[in-house]
C-alpha cells in the first residue's frame, strides 16, 4: 500500500509540541538522572544560566536553589524580568533581551530557546518576576498558560522566581544526583568570583577562580603549586601530577564546555608551543602533557556553540572584530606563561623533570606498544571480543550522547546482552575471566596484558579520551562474589591509567534485577529484597519467585527490559575528598590484615541496610 503524500500530510508543529516531541534536538539524551549529561541536569542549567548572566552583568550576588524530590526552585536577585513580557519570555520561541548585545555582551543562552525548552518539558512551570516593588506570575503546564496575575511584593527584592518539575511523561522515574548538581555549582562560582549560589542551605563560593577548581579536583597533591593565570577575557590554572592521562576543564562565558572544541584545541597547541620555546627543546607533545590537570576559560562576544546543549564550543573569533580564539590564547600563554617560568625557577625545573620523566616511560614502552597495536587490530578482526554498535561518542550523530559499551566476562552473558542490545548505540566487550589486578603496575602492563591491551584499543583511549568511542561505559558483572571482584578489578584499571574517564562521567555500573516476581497476569522484576515484598503483597495469592544468580540466566527477551529506556545504571564517581592513591592502596594494596579488619567491622552495617531494603 502506498503512502498518500498531500497537502494533508504536511503540518506545522507549535513550539511546546515541536520541543515535546524532539525534545533531543534542545537538551540532548534524556535519561534518568545517573548520567552527567542527562537531560533534566540542563533544565536546572538552562534556567541557572539566565541568573548567571545577570550576575555577570552586575546585578545579584547571590542564587538560591532548592531542590526537594522533583521539584526544583531557583531564586536570583537580578533585575527580574520586565512584567509586560514575562509570558513571551517563558513561551514565545526566539525572544529574550539577549539578541540586544548592549544589555547582555558575552553570555551563555543567545539561542533565546532555554526556558522555553525547561517550561515544554515541565508537568509544572511556574515565573515570577520582582520588579521595583512589582510582582507579576505566571503558570503554565507542559507550556501550556494556566494563570497570570499582578502581585504585592514590596517587600522582595528584584530578581526572578522560577519553579518546575520535570515531567515524568518525557523523563520516566528520574531522579537528581546531588554530586552532579554540586559539580555543577562549584562550576559556577570558579568562573564568577564574588557569587553564592546556595543550595538547599549548602554555600558554594570561590575567591581564586580556576586556582580553587584544580585545588578541589586534585585526586593528590601537584607537583609545584598550581600556575595562575589572568588576562581580559581568560584565565588559565595548570599543574601536573603523577597520574596518567590529561584532564582539562574548559568553559566559554562561564559554560563548561565538557567536549571541548576550538579554546580547548587551541590551548594545548599553546601550552606546547610555549614550553618547547621555554626549554628550547623540541619535547613530544604527549610528554609535555602527560599527568597534567589544566583549567581554561574564555569570554567570547555571540559564541557559536555545536548544539543547543552547548558543550563545545565552535567558534573561531573571539567577537566580530577580534583575534582567532588559537591566536587570542597562544599570545596569551606566550607572554603570560613564559614570564611566570622565568620568575618561578623551581616550578620550571620541576616541570622539566617531568617531562623527562614521561620521555623516558614512553620509549621503554614504544616498542611494546607497537606490537600491542598490532595484536589488537589482529583482534578486532578474527575474534568476537568486541560486538560494536553503527553510533560512536566521538562523531557528530545525533545519537552520540546514548552510545554505550557493556563490559561483561563469559560468553553466556554477553551472548544474552547482544542479542538484546540496540544495535544503532549498543556495543559489547567481552572479557575473558578475571582481569589483572593492576594496582602499583606501570602503563607497560596495558599493553603487555591481551585483555587490557585490546579494552584499550576497543575505547579508543590511548591517547585520551577524546577520542573515546562510546559516552557510557557500563560494567555489566554478575550480582554476586565473582562478579563484585571483577568490578573492583575495572574499575582499579581505570582509576590507575584513565581516571578522567571517571572524572568525566562515562563509567557506569549496570544495575540488573535479583528476582523475577509473577503470576499468571503479570511479571514484577527485583533489583532488591524489598523491592520482591512488595511485588509479593502486589501479586497476592499464588505467585512464583525466580532468583537470578548470574547474567547468563537472563533471556534476551528478557534482557531488553533492562537495557533499554529503563535501563538503571550506578555512576561511579570521585568525590573532591577522595584521594585516589590513598583509596587504591588500601582497597586493591598487599595490606590484607588492615583490609580484613576493615571487612568485620563493617559487615554489621552492611547486615542492617539489607534489612532496611536497600543495597
Amino acid at each position: 500500500m502506498s503512502t498518500i503524500y498531500s497537502e494533508d500530510t504536511i503540518r506545522t508543529l507549535d513550539w511546546k509540541e515541536h520541543i515535546r516531541k524532539r525534545p533531543g534536538m534542545y537538551i540532548g539524551k534524556l535519561g534518568d538522572g545517573s548520567s552527567l549529561d542527562d537531560g533534566i541536569y540542563l533544565l536546572v542549567k538552562e534556567v541557572l544560566d539566565n541568573s548567571v548572566d545577570e550576575y555577570m552583568m552586575g546585578f545579584g550576588k547571590t542564587i538560591e536553589v532548592e531542590i526537594n524530590e522533583r521539584v526544583v526552585e531557583i531564586r536570583d536577585y537580578g533585575r527580574g524580568v520586565p512584567l509586560g513580557k514575562l509570558i513571551e519570555v517563558a513561551s514565545k520561541m526566539n525572544t529574550g533581551a539577549k539578541y540586544d548585545s548592549r544589555v547582555f555582551k558575552k553570555s551563555v543562552g543567545l539561542n533565546g530557546v532555554g526556558i522555553k525548552a525547561v517550561n515544554a518539558l515541565s508537568s509544572k512551570f511556574m515565573i515570577q518576576s520582582f520588579r521595583e516593588s512589582n510582582c507579576r506570575l505566571a503558570e503554565f503546564e507542559r507550556g501550556v498558560v494556566l494563570d497570570e496575575q499582578e502581585l504585592s511584593s514590596a517587600d522582595q527584592k528584584n530578581g526572578t522566581r522560577v519553579v518546575f518539575t520535570p515531567d515524568k511523561e518525557i523523563f520516566g522515574k528520574f531522579r537528581f544526583i546531588p554530586e552532579y548538581l554540586e559539580r555543577m555549582f562549584r562550576n559556577y562560582v570558579y568562573l564568577n568570583t564574588g557569587l553564592t549560589i546556595m543550595f538547599n542551605g549548602q554555600r558554594f563560593y570561590s575567591k581564586n577562580g580556576l586556582s580553587d577548581l584544580l585545588e578541589e579536583n586534585l585526586s593528590s597533591p601537584g607537583l609545584y603549586p598550581v600556575i595562575h593565570l589572568r588576562g581580559t577575557d581568560i584565565e588559565v590554572a595548570v599543574t601536573h601530577g603523577n597520574q596518567y592521562g590529561e584532564e582539562y576543564y574548559s568553559f566559554v562565558n562561564g559554560q563548561n564546555t565538557s567536549q571541548g572544541g576550538t579554546h580547548l584545541i587551541a590551548f594545548k597547541e599553546a601550552y606546547v608551543k610555549v614550553l618547547r620555546d621555554f626549554f628550547k627543546k623540541d619535547f613530544d607533545a604527549s610528554d609535555i602533557r602527560t599527568s597534567i590537570t589544566a583549567a581554561v576559560s574564555i569570554k567570547v562576544e555571540e559564541p557559536v556553540f555545536e548544539s543547543q546543549t552547548k558543550t563545545k564550543l565552535g567558534s573561531k573569533d573571539i567577537g566580530p572584530e577580534g583575534p582567532s580564539v588559537r591566536n587570542f590564547i597562544v599570545d596569551f600563554l606566550r607572554t603570560h606563561l613564559d614570564n611566570y617560568l622565568h620568575k618561578n625557577s623551581g616550578t620550571a625545573e620541576i616541570l622539566l623533570n617531568k617531562i623527562i620523566e614521561s620521555e623516558k616511560e614512553r620509549k621503554a614502552i614504544s616498542g611494546i606498544k607497537k606490537i600491542a597495536r598490532e595484536r589488537a587490530k589482529k583482534a578486532s578482526l578474527h575474534n568476537k571480543k568486541l560486538r560494536d554498535c553503527r553510533s560512536h561518542w566521538n562523531t557528530n550523530d545525533e545519537r552520540r550522547l546514548e552510545t554505550t559499551i557493556f563490559i561483561t566476562e563469559g560468553d553466556s552473558a554477553s551472548g544474552s546482552i547482544t542479542k538484546s542490545r540496540d544495535v544503532n548505540t549498543q556495543a559489547v566487550f567481552s572479557l575473558k575471566g578475571k582481569p589483572l589486578n593492576t594496582y602499583g603496575l606501570t602503563k607497560k602492563i596495558v599493553y603487555e596484558n591481551e585483555e587490557f591491551n585490546l579494552l584499550q584499543s576497543a575505547l579508543n583511549i590511548e591517547n585520551g579520551i577524546e577520542e573515546l568511542r562510546y559516552n557510557n561505559v557500563v560494567i555489566a558483572t554478575d550480582a554476586d562474589v565473582d562478579g563484585m571482584h571483577i568490578r573492583l578489578l575495572l574499575i582499579t584499571f581505570f582509576l590507575q591509567f584513565f581516571p578522567d574517564l571517571i572524572r568525566n562521567g562515562h563509567l557506569y555500573i549496570l544495575q540488573t534485577p535479583l528476582f523475577r516476581v509473577r503470576n499468571k497476569a503479570r511479571t514484577i522484576y527485583c533489583y532488591s529484597d524489598a523491592e520482591k515484598e512488595k511485588a509479593k503483597k502486589k501479586l497476592g495469592g499464588k505467585h512464583e519467585i525466580t532468583r537470578f544468580k548470574g547474567l547468563g540466566e537472563i533471556s534476551p527477551d528478557e534482557f531488553k527490559h533492562f537495557i533499554g529506556k529503563d535501563i538503571r545504571l550506578e555512576p561511579v564517581q570521585l568525590k573532591k575528598e577522595d584521594m585516589v592513591a590513598e583509596m587504591l592502596a588500601f582497597y586493591m594494596g598487599k595490606n590484607s590484615p588492615e583490609r580484613q579488619e576493615f571487612i568485620i567491622e563493617n559487615l554489621k552495617v552492611e547486615e542492617d541496610v539489607a534489612e532496611d531494603g536497600s543495597i
